[in-house]
């Protein structure tokens, strides 16, 4: 069985062409096994992108919710 690091970074990679149209992208930093939350860093474009924190909680977040249930939030960090 994948671990939960390799099983997120796969599902990201399904996601990181639609960035990459904007000139952005993202990447896996952390998954924090006590609190479940998987923190991702936004790259290019998306970083300053006033959208992103709704591409976050509407696209990213809620796509890796549904496919990984060890996940409880996503948060983008610096």
């Amino acid at each position: 069985m994948q671990s939960l690091e390799n099983r997120v970074i796969e599902l990201m990679q399904t996601l990181r062409p639609y960035l990459q149209e904007d000139e952005g992208d993202i990447e896996f930093v952390r998954f924090e096994d006590e609190t479940s939350v998987l923190e991702v860093r936004f790259l290019g474009n998306c970083k300053t992108c006033p959208l992103s924190a709704m591409t976050l909680r509407a696209g990213i977040e809620r796509y890796l919710l549904a496919r990984i249930p060890e996940i409880r939030r996503v948060e983008s960090v610096p």
